[in-house]
């Protein structure tokens, strides 16, 4: 049992305070003797988190007109609870709306972790020794389709308008939140040539650290082997300034495309030539080890084993 002593004046904040506990689970003191000598039960409400595997707790309800004195009061008794629980973290998801509340978050050692759309994630470690919280995400991912036509050996490339030298590359841009590599590809593609595509596979992967426009984040760009549905461009004018379907052999070759690009038209050259299987990473859906959830793993294919076997020599 704790005890919060107070003077008369603040008990009638405690009944401000009080009139959250539908979202906020309470904690009750012992009597309580005040200067007008009344006695009474005090309601002192906590934050109302859910708890997550690793022992962090996770706040995302707070009542609309909260101020933040009051919201400060609150935290500084979860706290107390949480650590007493011996909780490691506390993550407070905050609506753009009460970003009052985070001041008060931050006089109890709250830092920013992330901010998207409207809403602030603020964390603390709360857990013995120096944090273990991840970081926020590192890199942002770029997603590029060569639509390759293998009846003349011709690939779809564009030529960006908001680029400083029109070279040519194969269409693409920023993957989505939830969005499948390949899902990406054809997406991107399609909005800025027109073009309908189905996926293949995944050709390479670049790592760039520092890269201009990714607000300080690393960035990843995946190219990713295309067949087209269709084959009438109608390109993006808001984007680009030229589209075409250009000779594998002549991309390879000019100087009037991005290192990244030409080395990857020599790849596709070499796929028509020896059989693209020699150059794929097929994608394969596999379970993931959490229940319901699955994932995409890209690997060179594995030989047929038992084609191998049904056709081994038996001498």
């Amino acid at each position: 049992m704790v005890f919060w002593i107070m003077s008369g004046g603040f008990c009638r904040g405690s009944a401000v305070l009080c009139r959250f506990s539908s979202v906020f689970r309470s904690v009750s003191a012992g009597p309580v003797r005040f200067g007008s000598g009344c006695q009474e039960r005090v309601c002192r409400p906590l934050l109302s988190g859910t708890v997550d595997r690793f022992g962090g707790v996770t706040v995302r309800d707070f009542p609309p007109d909260i101020s933040e004195d009051e919201f400060a009061e609150m935290l500084s008794v979860s706290l107390r609870q949480w650590r007493s629980e011996q909780r490691v973290a506390v993550w407070l998801h905050v609506p753009l709306a009460l970003s009052r509340v985070c001041s008060a978050a931050a006089r109890h050692g709250f830092f920013f972790h992330h901010a998207r759309g409207d809403q602030a994630v603020l964390s603390l470690w709360v857990g013995p020794g120096e944090s273990r919280l991840p970081a926020f995400a590192t890199h942002q991912v770029g997603v590029a389709g060569a639509v390759v036509d293998e009846s003349n050996g011709k690939v779809l490339v564009v030529q960006d308008r908001n680029k400083t030298t029109n070279a040519w590359k194969f269409p693409g841009g920023l993957s989505d939140l939830g969005e499948d590599i390949g899902e990406t590809a054809v997406r991107e593609v399609f909005e800025e040539t027109g073009i309908r595509s189905e996926f293949r596979s995944l050709l390479s992967i670049r790592q760039q650290h520092n890269h201009p426009g990714a607000f300080g984040m690393s960035d990843m760009y995946l190219i990713c082997r295309l067949s087209p549905l269709s084959y009438d461009i109608d390109f993006c004018t808001q984007e680009c300034v030229r589209c075409e379907w250009l000779d594998l052999t002549e991309l390879a070759e000019t100087s009037e495309t991005t290192p990244i690009t030409s080395r990857v038209a020599k790849l596709l050259l070499y796929g028509l030539g020896k059989g693209f299987h020699n150059i794929d990473l097929a994608m394969e859906t596999l379970p993931a080890v959490y229940s319901g959830l699955f994932y995409q793993l890209y690997h060179r294919r594995l030989p047929d084993t038992q084609h191998t076997l049904h056709n081994k020599d038996p001498n």
